[in-house]
């Protein structure tokens, strides 16, 4: 940069800067999609979560017109949302011009005419009296006018719901209690049915497996009845192959295509020849073309046709911290890559001789855009963004930091870690001389699942501030493949632990960061990994932990079915359980903490933070405890994503920063130091 711009900059202590990007930017930004399809005339609907409406989920269509605005679908009184193993997805299905969604506080099934204006939601699912039974990631069965989905039903135990596929009869009769197809295991996700509906494709699992350890995928053969009346075990079934098959679906020629990631270990596509009964892979390279099964619905890939009347697969792939458009030709086993602005890609939806991808960059936020194709279909000849999750972020882009991809060395040699760094940057201001700005480091949760270098203003909310931000991808994180997914088996709370530390570290010693100013932030097993790092190492001098664990033992007898056998394999014995659990080392701790929980969390229950904040405050350590009534796991409501943000500031500024936040900020009362 040349001198005279750097002149123009006032010098201020980082952390004090003056930015446009505030704390309502961020919470008024912060729209979930939660899908995508497009309805019998072509047009794009999806599902947007609303931090103004305290989270609620409603499906709008896009403008009929240039100019217009998008429409509403979901009437003022319903929210689709399903809670199907608790993080939910796949809620609604749309199939011409009718749509089925679940509907949030019932989680009964509704079906909606998408054609006249005043159309009233039908229930399709009885009436329970409560919330006891939802369902998931559903798909419509033209042959039997029925739709068949995944079914939790919580009626006999709350928590341990029985999971089965079961077919709804769409017809005018009265409410059916929905009948069971396919049953007895464990787990079921991504019932698919061929275009005749004469054969079903699903992904089933049992404990103590998640959904990307190991897998099963099966085909069921349907009878003239609509009974399952053969069964054939496609993949997973080999105890010597070690595969999680995910994201069935049958292509327009009734050849069934899944994602598994056998033999090289990353989530490759495939194909299943029935007359031979055989899995063929169609395209390798050691990159995941899917990722870890959080949310139903997952739909990374999709079957198009050129005018040369070739079967195409538009398909994503993720390799090193980015991702890839790109169009599969799997009779050639050629792949060629489109050339578009997103850097990030999470669902792609086929439209009218167009694409709808999902996907960010980093100057672009969550977004839907239109991709149109040339007629061979090997190049993007047309990127527009239809829906943003914040179109106004745009304008604030000569303040954005810009993601740069950084690979450290772990504790063990010849290991190494990824993560993205943010340099502190604002237009207007530098830090003063011989000053290195305090570091906010991120560890997401999951653990397995991944971050990613996409704008999030929440990031530009510190780094415009004069914060550095690292955003840390630990071992046990996907997108690098299973062998990297696997770090963290039998290791949580070691591996996730000492990556941060070693991130952390890899910045000051390479002159990015002062190593004096180190704080640490993270949600759910991100803020466990945040008070693993406060208890057991000493680099970091503050911390804030959002929804995080502190009793692993706790979280075992108290968390919901899907995830009740996932932390024994992340940590292991009972001795593990004890010496990984913050709370049973306080004496450790020696930095101030700041805690904030929804009261309504079923994943991490409010006892995990109420019970180290009372400890900490007994040890006379500076900590804060912030609980929020009405919000579950993750926060949803604007007021308190907006309130979160400006405590985590400003508690970090007081307690470590020695600099006074530009914002004004009433800050909260901090035990043990106020």
């Amino acid at each position: 940069m040349s001198s005279s711009s750097e002149d123009s900059k006032t010098a201020a202590p980082y952390g004090s800067w003056k930015s446009p990007v505030t704390s309502d930017v961020v919470s008024g930004s912060s729209k979930r999609l939660g899908g995508t399809a497009v309805d019998s005339l072509g047009r794009l609907i999806w599902l947007e979560s609303r931090p103004t409406e305290s989270g609620r989920s409603v499906l709008v269509r896009e403008a009929e017109k240039a100019g217009e605005e998008p429409v509403d679908i979901t009437p003022k009184e319903f929210g689709v949302r399903t809670l199907a193993q608790e993080y939910g997805g796949g809620a609604f299905r749309v199939f011409g011009d009718t749509v089925v969604f679940s509907n949030y506080k019932d989680q009964r099934l509704y079906k909606q005419s998408l054609d006249s204006k005043d159309s009233s939601p039908v229930p399709l699912t009885p009436d329970y009296g409560e919330p006891l039974v939802s369902y998931a990631d559903g798909v419509f069965d033209a042959r039997f006018n029925r739709y068949v989905t995944v079914q939790e039903d919580r009626r006999e135990n709350k928590l341990n719901p029985s999971t089965t596929i079961v077919a709804i009869g769409l017809g005018n009769k009265d409410i059916q209690e929905p009948e069971v197809l396919i049953g007895g295991n464990d787990f079921y996700a991504f019932p698919r049915l061929d275009s005749k509906g004469e054969k079903i494709a699903w992904i089933e699992w049992s404990h103590p497996n998640m959904p990307w350890d190991r897998t099963e995928l099966w085909v069921g053969y349907i009878s003239e009845t609509g009974e399952v009346y053969k069964r054939i075990c496609v993949a997973g079934s080999d105890s010597t192959l070690v595969e999680s098959p995910t994201e069935p679906k049958w292509s327009p020629d009734g050849e069934l295509f899944f994602i598994t990631d056998r033999k090289n270990g990353f989530w490759n596509i495939y194909k299943w020849i029935e007359s031979e009964n055989e899995v063929v892979a169609v395209y390798t390279v050691d990159a995941e073309f899917s990722g870890p099964l959080w949310v139903f619905g997952l739909n990374s890939y999709e079957f198009i046709q050129s005018n040369e009347k070739k079967n195409l697969i538009a398909c994503s792939y993720r390799q090193n911290g980015r991702s890839y458009l790109g169009i599969l030709d799997f009779v050639q086993g050629s792949l060629s890559l489109l050339d578009i602005p997103f850097t990030d890609i999470d669902n792609i939806t086929s439209g009218n001789h167009c694409l709808y991808v999902e996907g960010a960059s980093a100057v672009n936020p969550s977004s839907v855009a239109k991709v149109i194709l040339d007629e061979h279909k090997s190049k993007a000849v047309e990127f527009e963004i239809i829906w943003s999750s914040s179109p106004d972020s745009l304008k604030y882009k000569s303040y954005f930091s810009l993601p740069e991809l950084i690979e450290f060395p772990t504790e063990v040699p010849g290991q190494n870690a990824y993560a993205f760094f943010y340099p502190p940057t604002n237009p207007m201001y530098q830090g003063n001389q011989g000053e290195k700005p305090p570091l906010l480091l991120k560890s997401h949760g999951g653990p397995t699942a991944e971050t990613r270098g996409m704008l999030n203003l929440s990031i530009q909310y510190w780094t415009s501030r004069g914060w550095a931000f690292v955003d840390v991808n630990y071992g046990g994180s996907t997108g690098y493949g299973r062998e990297y997914r696997d770090r963290l088996l039998g290791r949580w709370g070691i591996v996730d632990v000492n990556d941060c530390c070693s991130c952390a570290k890899f910045l000051v010693d390479s002159g990015k960061v002062d190593g004096e100013r180190l704080c640490i932030t993270g949600g759910s097993a991100g803020g466990y990994t945040t008070l693993a790092a406060l208890a057991f190492k000493e680099t970091f001098k503050a911390g804030a932990s959002l929804y995080g664990v502190a009793d692993l033992g706790l979280l075992r007898a108290e968390t919901h079915k899907f995830e009740s056998h996932y932390i024994d394999n992340l940590v292991g014995n009972e001795k593990d359980y004890f010496e990984r659990s913050p709370i049973n080392f306080v004496d450790k701790f020696s930095c101030p903490i700041i805690l904030f929980q929804g009261l309504e969390d079923k994943v991490v229950p409010p006892d995990q933070a109420r019970k180290i904040y009372r400890a900490l405050k007994e040890k006379g350590l500076p900590v804060a405890l912030v609980e929020y009534e009405g919000e579950q796991h993750g926060f949803r409501k604007a007021e308190n994503i907006k309130f979160t943000l400006e405590q985590q500031m400003v508690f970090f500024a007081r307690l470590v920063g020695h600099f006074d936040v530009a914002d004004e900020i009433n800050p909260i009362k901090v035990d043990n130091f106020d």
